[in-house]
């Protein structure tokens, strides 16, 4: 073996450089969308009349995923790629920003301040204790929600489900394509790559996540050129294309440099001097909540489906994965591009074979690139990427084995785990909502001394978390 082999323990894990560097590209190709979406949703949020701008979050959000993914694979040495957290992302535009007062700087200090917060946690380790403490049944359901979770993201992605609009006589929050049908170019891609994707891997040809996302890309970019559909949404005009592209059009890239004058201009004190201390803390502790359970699930489910658990359930250097996640926190909000950490779309590359840092250092370097190909992204629509989603889901739901379906105590709490990461779109209301759930029922059980005592505390910080609008109208926020 090579030097570089015995770092990265690639023919332990039973892995090859060819698989590493396919699973590198399938990694990039299924998550580099957040280059262009991060933008939307920051960019898009005044704080106070301050706008961050579009260009600036997308050099940032390229620089953040490459250097934090890089890390990662260098030194925790795992195929998990990082980049703009989605959720905390949304709630920081949607809720954080909406303070009066506070400036863009100001909240990205907040991000700042939870990051560091987690730092400790992950140093003193409590993050790994609180690991360690989770049930085994909870923990496959875990892998199984996410399963469901990346799953539902490739349909939405596509366009294969949408969301039905409000209005009367509405029965069903999503349905079927658009108005119940499959139309456009877009759709068809998808479909294409599904079934290809499908068939490559039910005959287990080797690289078959990859081909799939290639050839889908390769038919995008004929039909784009051919019929030159569009995107979904043109920005320019404000006008709706139903049948475009989910995000982007397919185009070719094209050079330029980067914008990184965000990079260093957040205020770490900013919201404590606007809001007080007991605001500016209640929304430090939301965020800091998000990232530290979105990150554990997301780890725990990519690591059972890469295999590289030991036979009691840890991940080996989980200190190192979970240490450089929290330094994505810090990291992502010294540059104004929100809290960077492990994407659940990691399984795309694991589902393509890789089991090793190397394959998240090929992504992370394709990140870095992605500063000066505007937009390199272009190249993969979504439709393209979400067949390889479908199936790395359908590869995690078979953990659903694994959970003890006769003890009502953990399969209940493993239910609710798995049904609301997908129907809320959210790994971290999942989690909470079985780890209370878990505990409520060992209580009325009368087995509560089975119950780990930070189950305890970490349920309780989650009924916090689901309770924060009552606490947040009660203190006036």
């Amino acid at each position: 073996m090579s030097r570089l082999d015995r770092y990265f323990k690639i023919t332990e894990r039973g892995s090859n450089y060819s698989r590493e560097i396919r699973g590198g590209f399938a990694t990039f190709f299924a998550m580099s969308y957040i280059v262009v979406l991060n933008p939307l949703i920051l960019s898009g949020a005044d704080s106070n009349g301050d706008s961050l701008g579009s260009a600036r979050v997308a050099a940032v959000t390229a620089l953040v995923a490459g250097i934090m993914t890089i890390l990662m694979g260098a030194w925790a040495k795992h195929p998990f790629a990082m980049a703009a957290g989605l959720g905390v992302n949304a709630f920081i535009a949607v809720t954080v920003a909406a303070n009066p007062g506070l400036t863009w700087p100001d909240v990205m200090g907040l991000v700042i301040i939870s990051g560091v917060t987690m730092l400790v946690l992950v140093l003193t380790g409590f993050r790994t204790a609180v690991f360690n403490a989770v049930p085994t049944s909870l923990k496959s359901a875990i892998v199984v929600g996410i399963g469901m979770f990346i799953a539902l993201i490739g349909l939405v992605n596509a366009g294969f489900v949408r969301r039905v609009p409000d209005a009367a006589g509405t029965t069903v929050p999503v349905g079927l394509g658009f108005d119940g049908s499959l139309t456009g170019w877009p759709i068809l891609v998808f479909i294409v790559g599904l079934l290809l994707t499908i068939a490559l891997v039910v005959r287990q040809t080797k690289g078959a996540i990859l081909i799939g996302i290639v050839v889908s890309a390769i038919l995008a970019n004929i039909l784009e050129a051919v019929f030159d559909i569009g995107p979904s949404f043109d920005a320019a005009t404000g006008t709706a294309n139903p049948q475009g592209w989910s995000l982007v059009a397919p185009s070719m890239p094209t050079w330029a440099l980067p914008d990184l004058s965000l990079v260093g201009e957040a205020n770490v004190f900013g919201a404590f001097s606007t809001l007080g201390a007991t605001s500016a803390l209640l929304l430090a502790f939301v965020i800091l909540l998000s990232i530290f359970f979105d990150a554990m699930g997301t780890m725990v489910g990519l690591a059972n489906e890469a295999g590289t658990v030991d036979k009691d359930g840890n991940i080996p250097d989980v200190d190192k994965v979970l240490l450089v996640d929290a330094m994505g926190a810090v990291v992502g909000g010294g540059a104004s591009g929100s809290s960077s950490q492990i994407y659940v779309e990691s399984g795309a590359g694991i589902g393509e074979g890789a089991r090793t840092g190397l394959a998240s250092i090929v992504t992370g370097v394709l990140f870095l690139a992605a500063m000066f190909l505007t937009p390199l992204i272009h190249l993969v629509p979504f439709e393209a990427v979400a067949p390889a989603l479908v199936v790395v889901g359908f590869m995690m739901i078979s953990h659903v084995s694994k959970i003890d379906w006769n003890d009502w105590g953990v399969a209940i709490p493993a239910f609710l785990t798995f049904v609301l990461m997908p129907f809320t779109y959210s790994i971290a209301n999942g989690i909470g909502a079985g780890f209370v759930a878990f505990v409520f029922i060992r209580s009325i059980q009368g087995r509560a001394r089975e119950v780990h005592p930070l189950m305890w505390v970490v349920a309780g910080a989650f009924v916090l978390f689901f309770g924060i609008g009552v606490i947040e109208q009660a203190i006036g926020i």
